[in-house]
């Protein structure tokens, strides 16, 4: 009855652990859990047309798939006691409880995060259907930062990452992959088209002030990483 976003989450959550080298049930340390699932379409659509088989199993039907309850079941299962928290802000969650993460370990309310997000719609393919002048495209290609661009092409995926304060990574002997020397989130207001399109000024205060935060010439970066909707 859980929703396959739930359980892939978990999963992903004990493997992160794993590939670091730690085993929640021998760490005395607080590990905090930041994580954000989409709505739960399979509550919606596979469990409303069996009403036999959530009466049989009643209330933990709601806990198996409400979006509230994914950060508490990692911590739950895997029995970590920092702060447990859902991150809920649409396309940006998993940045978003990364960002939160960060500012969990600097605040000392942890000693190590999970951070991530999950959003699977459907374990089986799916097309959809195109409406003109709508978000997705009309041929199913996405052509981000393109002449040609004409909308977007939604998936299913799963990302989850380990994190620790520097010097305690360093300190531990753990496999450092990367580091994060600043991050930052804000909101656009009404500074834009429209309630769904992001704003150029509102970006540039974001990156301006994850740039001041990490402290770094700008003109020194290499490669840049962004989303890009294609529409």
């Amino acid at each position: 009855a859980m929703d396959p976003q739930q359980r892939i989450l978990l999963e992903c959550a004990w493997e992160a652990l794993e590939n670091a080298g730690y085993d929640p049930g021998a760490d005395p340390g607080l590990t905090g859990v930041y994580v954000g699932t989409n709505l739960s379409i399979y509550m919606l659509n596979k469990l409303s047309a069996n009403p036999e088989l959530s009466k049989s199993i009643g209330s933990s039907i709601f806990f198996s798939n409400v979006q509230d309850f994914a950060a508490t079941r990692i911590s739950y299962k895997l029995n970590l006691r920092g702060p447990s928290i859902n991150i809920s802000t649409a396309c940006s969650t998993s940045l978003v409880a990364v960002h939160s993460a960060c500012q969990g370990l600097m605040n000392y309310e942890c000693d190590m995060a999970l951070a991530g997000g999950v959003s699977i719609q459907s374990l089986q393919k799916e097309g959809y259907f195109y409406q003109e002048g709508g978000m997705t495209s009309p041929d199913g290609h996405c052509r981000a930062f393109d002449a040609k661009a004409q909308g977007t092409v939604f998936g299913d995926g799963v990302g989850i990452v380990v994190l620790k304060r520097l010097e305690d990574a360093l300190a531990d002997g753990d496999r450092i992959h990367a580091v994060i020397k600043g991050s930052a989130i804000n909101n656009d207001g009404a500074a834009k088209v429209g309630y769904t399109a992001p704003s150029v000024g509102g970006q540039a205060l974001a990156i301006a002030d994850a740039v001041a935060i990490a402290g770094f010439n700008p003109e020194t970066i290499t490669y840049i990483e962004t989303h890009g909707t294609g529409t």
